[in-house]
């Protein structure tokens, strides 16, 4: 096939993000190196696709070439590969804006993501928007040649770089449609331009494609091609037909992510609708994840069409990290966005989607526990926020759950709700945790030191989202959520905890009420109010709200969200009367009274806030107070 050039070419110099991405692929990823065709032959055939769908409004744009394919050739003679698709192609002005810019790619979460594993980085290439650049990765001069459907032939486009900082680009005389990337190998690629070895790479990266993939006969005389692919959509395929790998490498397409799937569930629906969903639980996080308004959703075809990317109407935002495709036999082929969203029949497939979903879920939780605590260390956050957002999945939600407990050293969340119930103390009736800001915090808090005391397990939460979460549930297999650092602490029924010592045991009740009458005067309006705890076993003080009052967590949670002034309220100093610090306390006359008082509700403000109104007071109070213990 040959080009004439139309007009002078034009050199332009590559964004600075793509000059440092080129010099990475050039330079450090080469452990997978042929990567670069699995991302050629994608984006081949999301060309196709693309076209393939405009040409449902406009089916001219197909003109006399209506069967849609990828053509793979190489010449080992002069060291190219050629990757060529009769899809959408690009004009001149798009092939500028795509080739030399990484629009829309997050450019720098792709950088900060690198470990300098050169295996581990080059999966990320494609997840990123950044999978033609891996062609330079074998190549050390890469050329496209394009038209765009619809566009005369006059109108092609060829645009070049040999990665050195700049590109040309020039209108030509194309009559293909579509676009071809050709690559000039570098002399220790050269391997990928041997007809065998190329055509094992290309099958094991296009079987799962709905298009052909065509190369040349091997052994022909004329450059006559055949398909070396099924060109058969890997969902409409039977289950029992397909491989592990072949899902495993479909995956790998769909969400261009080198790494393999924890797990997936491919099911055909046949009846009042019909419709195949292949659903998978990617291995990793992407970038983006807690990015609420991201791009998110299935890939949607029609009858075998393909229609779009993200289709988020199939999927509660609860479950975005999902990936997959639907194809549905019942939806209008011209089907838009606001349709997806008043279809009655998209809300039954959502919720039938959801529980199988959820169901994959439960799956991977009881037959591979340690692939589950990888999948709850990078989806669980995001997991639940189906509590409040999905409350007909509630029940299906909670034993998916994990926690960290007191029962597990460490602060990974490994502790399921019915793990927890099953261990519950003898007369134990509710399930307790704690809020703060981190699990490692919430081990450490003065609010479960008689839980431990008593030998009860506590739940211990330190997400963003959790003390939301929390405020949603109520019970489990019929035992009450019970927030330690909330309300009265009812230990009622609980097992008793070892007898303190007669040195550090608590005054009698009028000793002790008195002590606590003049603290709250001493105090003032700081409080609402001061009383014997509870909850303390080793700290001397602690501040407590209502179980209808807004904790300090939650109060944050509400202010990061923009809910504005919050109703101001008091907490409640709660003293361990026990606890030799506030022992002597009782025995201490004013103004030493009230200094120490007062430091001890800063003390327990610190720990609930994590800040205080006025730090440089509370230094004051504490160097005060150090001296005359020297001076003793």
């Amino acid at each position: 096939m040959s080009e004439a050039a139309t007009a002078t070419p034009e050199k332009m110099g590559f964004k600075a993000e793509v000059r440092e991405l080129l010099q990475l692929m050039i330079h450090s990823l080469y452990s997978h190196r042929e990567i670069f065709l699995r991302e050629l032959i994608s984006n081949a055939s999301d060309a196709n696709d693309k076209l393939r769908f405009l040409a449902l409004a406009d089916p001219g744009l197909l003109g006399e070439e209506k069967e849609l394919g990828v053509w793979i050739e190489a010449d080992a003679k002069a060291g190219t590969i050629s990757v060529r698709d009769n899809g959408i192609g690009m004009t001149r002005e798009e092939a500028v804006a795509h080739l030399g810019t990484i629009a829309k790619s997050g450019t720098a979460e792709f950088f900060g993501k690198l470990t300098g594993d050169a295996q581990k980085d080059s999966a990320l290439i494609g997840q990123f928007g950044v999978g033609f650049y891996s062609a330079f990765i074998v190549a050390d001069r890469v050329e496209v040649l394009s038209r765009k459907a619809g566009q005369p032939a006059g109108a092609g486009v060829r645009w070049s770089s040999a990665a050195d900082g700049e590109f040309t680009v020039e209108t030509v005389e194309r009559a293909e449609r579509g676009t071809q990337v050709i690559l000039h190998l570098k002399d220790d690629a050269k391997e990928y331009a041997d007809a065998w070895r190329l055509r094992s790479l290309v099958r094991r990266y296009s079987d799962h494609l709905a298009f052909p993939v065509f190369m040349p006969k091997e052994g022909a005389a004329t450059l006559d091609f055949e398909a070396v692919n099924q060109a058969k959509a890997l969902w409409t395929r039977p289950r029992t037909e397909v491989t592990d790998d072949e899902y495993r490498e479909f995956y790998r397409h769909i969400a261009h992510d080198g790494e393999a799937p924890l797990a997936w569930s491919h099911n055909k629906v046949e009846g009042k609708r019909e419709y195949t969903s292949l659903l998978y639980i990617p291995a990793r996080a992407p970038f983006d994840l807690n990015q609420r308004d991201a791009a998110r959703g299935l890939k949607l075809h029609v009858k075998r069409v393909f229609i779009m990317d993200d289709a988020e109407q199939f999927l509660p935002l609860y479950l975005r990290f999902i990936k997959g495709v639907l194809d549905s036999s019942d939806l209008p082929l011209n089907v838009s966005r606001e349709l997806l969203q008043k279809d009655p029949e998209v809300e039954a497939m959502r919720s039938a989607l959801t529980k199988r979903a959820l169901d994959l879920v439960a799956r991977l939780a009881k037959e591979d526990p340690e692939k589950y605590t990888q999948f709850w260390r990078e989806f669980g956050a995001v997991l639940k926020e189906g509590v409040s957002e999905d409350y007909s999945s509630r029940d299906k939600l909670l034993p998916l759950l994990r926690f960290a407990s007191t029962h597990e050293a460490g602060d990974e969340d490994k502790t399921g709700l019915a793990d927890y119930v099953a261990r519950m103390q003898p007369g134990q009736q509710k399930i307790y945790y704690v809020v703060a800001d981190s699990r490692a915090a919430a081990r450490g808090s003065p609010f479960i030191e008689q839980l431990r005391a008593r030998k009860v397990e506590v739940l211990l939460l330190g997400d963003r989202v959790d003390p939301w979460i929390m405020g949603q549930l109520h019970e489990f297999e019929g035992k009450a959520f019970q927030d330690a650092a909330s309300g009265d602490l009812d230990l009622t029924g609980l097992p008793e905890a070892d007898k303190p010592a007669a040195d550090s045991a608590a005054p009698d009740e009028a000793q002790g009420k008195a002590l606590l009458e003049r603290v709250a005067k001493a105090l003032d309006d700081a409080v609402a109010g001061v009383k014997a705890s509870q909850r303390l076993a080793e700290s001397p003080a602690c501040l407590t709200r209502g179980e209808d009052g807004l904790s300090e967590s939650m109060r944050r949670v509400l202010a990061a969200a923009g809910r504005g002034e919050l109703p101001a309220s008091k907490p409640q100093l709660e003293l361990n009367l026990a606890h030799p610090l506030v022992k002597r306390l009782a025995g201490l006359e004013e103004p030493d009274f009230s200094e120490l008082s007062q430091l001890l509700y800063d003390q327990a403000q610190l720990t609930e806030q994590g800040q205080l109104a006025n730090p440089g007071e509370f230094s004051r109070r504490l160097n005060s107070l150090l001296l005359k213990l020297l001076q003793h």
